[in-house]
C-alpha cells in the first residue's frame, strides 16, 4: 500500500487550498444526486447557488471553469411523471430533451447575479473520438473561455445511442479536463473520497489521502452506484482518474453536498486526490508527437522562426502539401531544408491545404468560398 500512496499526507487544508491557488484551469463534475433531491426530484435551488458563488470566486482569481453536470433526465423525469427507475431508452432521451432546458435556465439564473455568463455544450463520445469532432469541441471551449464564459457541459442524451455513449459523467468530465488542458479536475459526489473498502458495511474502512498511481489494488477498492439518481460509481471514478492524471491533471473526489463546496474544499474538507502525471500542456503535446503522421507539409525558413516564437502555422508560410490527411489528422512539419520541425494536428485537409498556402489568412474565404480558420496549424495543435 505505501507504494502506491504517499505518505505522510499532506494537510488537506495546505494541500487542497494550494492546489486550487496554482490552477489555471479547473472542471467541476456535478452529479444528479447533488442537483435533484430524491423523491421529489426538485431542483436544489440553494445548492446550485452556493456552486454559482465557487464559481464566480474561481473566476475572480483568474481562473478558468468549466461545469459538467448531469441532472437532465432527472429533472425531465419530474415533469414527465416518469418512475425514478426503470426508464426505457425512449423515456431516458425524452426526459432529457424536457430536462436539458431547465437544468440550462438554472445555470443561466444562478450565475448571472455574478457577472457571469453560461454556455450549454452538448457532446457524444464520437466528439472526443473522431478527430474533427475532437478539435470542433477544443476550440469551442476554448473560444468560451477566452470571452469569459461559464461552459455547462453534458451528454447529448436526446441523440446519444449505447454505441456512442460516455455512460456516465465522470468518464465525461475526465475527457473534457483532457480536452481543455485543465488543471484540476473536482468530482463531486456523495462520498468523500476513495476508501479502502466500503465504509458503508465495513467499519475499519479508511479514507485515502493521495493516490500517486492506480494499481490493481486501488482498482479493486472501487464499488457500485451508491443513489437512484446516480449512474455512475467508483469505477467510474476510478477510470476517469486515469484518463485525467494521463493528460496532466490533478483529481479530487470529495462530498459536494454542502452549500459551497469548492470553498470547504480549500477550507481543508475531506477527499482523496490522485496525482497528475505531468504537465497538461507537456502531456498534450507528448500526445501529439507520438501520433503518425499522415502527411506533411512544408515551411518556409519565416514560419519555422514564427513556429520557433511560439506562434501558429499561417498558410502564407507554406511552400507544399503533401499526403491525403483530413482535418484533424497528424502531419509532419518539414523545414525547407527537409528537416522536420514538428508534428501537428492539421486545421484543414490536404485539399483545402493545397489551395489556401502560400496565401495571406485574409484570402482564406475568398479562395475556399466560406470562412475558414486563420492558422493551417494552430499553436495548440503543434508540438516542436
Amino acid at each position: 500500500m505505501a507504494a502506491m500512496i504517499a505518505t505522510p499526507p499532506e494537510p488537506a487544508a495546505a494541500g487542497s487550498a494550494a492546489r486550487i491557488a496554482a490552477a489555471r484551469r479547473v472542471v467541476v463534475k456535478i452529479g444528479s444526486a447533488l442537483l435533484v433531491e430524491a423523491g421529489t426530484g426538485r431542483l436544489r435551488i440553494d445548492w446550485l447557488e452556493g456552486l454559482a458563488a465557487d464559481v464566480a470566486e474561481l473566476r475572480e482569481q483568474g481562473k478558468d471553469v468549466i461545469l459538467v453536470s448531469s441532472g437532465s433526465i432527472a429533472l425531465g423525469r419530474r415533469v414527465l411523471r416518469l418512475p425514478e427507475a426503470g426508464l426505457s431508452v425512449d423515456q431516458s432521451q425524452a426526459a432529457a430533451a424536457v430536462g436539458q432546458i431547465r437544468l440550462a435556465r438554472a445555470y443561466e439564473t444562478v450565475l448571472a447575479p455574478h457577472g457571469l455568463t453560461a454556455a450549454q455544450v452538448l457532446v457524444t463520445l464520437e466528439d472526443s473520438e473522431v478527430r474533427r469532432r475532437y478539435l470542433n469541441s477544443r476550440r469551442t471551449l476554448g473560444t468560451l473561455l477566452d470571452f469569459g464564459v461559464v461552459p455547462i457541459v453534458n451528454e447529448n442524451d436526446t441523440v446519444a445511442t449505447d454505441e456512442i455513449r460516455y455512460g456516465d459523467n465522470d468518464r465525461l468530465a475526465a475527457q473534457v479536463a483532457s480536452m481543455a488542458g485543465a488543471d484540476l479536475l473536482f468530482l463531486l459526489s456523495d462520498v468523500d473520497g476513495l476508501y479502502t473498502a466500503d465504509p458503508r458495511v465495513d467499519p475499519a474502512a479508511r479514507r485515502l489521502e493521495r493516490v500517486t498511481a492506480i494499481t490493481p489494488e486501488i482498482e479493486a477498492m472501487a464499488g457500485e452506484a451508491g443513489t437512484t439518481l446516480a449512474k455512475g460509481g467508483m469505477k467510474t471514478k476510478i477510470i476517469a482518474a486515469r484518463a485525467a492524471t494521463r493528460a496532466g491533471c490533478a483529481m479530487a473526489i470529495s462530498a459536494g453536498d454542502v452549500l459551497r463546496p469548492i470553498s470547504a474544499l480549500a477550507a481543508g474538507a475531506p477527499c482523496t486526490w490522485f496525482e497528475a502525471h505531468g504537465d497538461p500542456r507537456v502531456a498534450r503535446k507528448r500526445w501529439i508527437s507520438g501520433m503518425k503522421p499522415r502527411g506533411r507539409v512544408t515551411v518556409d525558413a519565416g514560419a519555422v522562426a514564427a513556429l520557433g516564437r511560439g506562434k501558429s502555422l499561417l498558410p502564407a508560410g507554406v511552400t507544399a502539401v503533401e499526403g491525403g490527411f483530413r482535418r484533424g489528422d497528424p502531419i509532419e512539419v518539414l523545414g525547407p531544408d527537409g528537416a522536420v520541425v514538428a508534428r501537428a494536428l492539421a486545421g484543414y485537409d490536404a485539399f483545402e491545404a493545397r489551395l489556401i498556402m502560400g496565401h495571406r489568412s485574409d484570402r482564406i474565404a475568398g479562395i475556399l468560398g466560406h470562412p475558414g480558420r486563420a492558422a493551417l496549424v494552430h499553436r495548440d495543435d503543434l508540438a516542436l
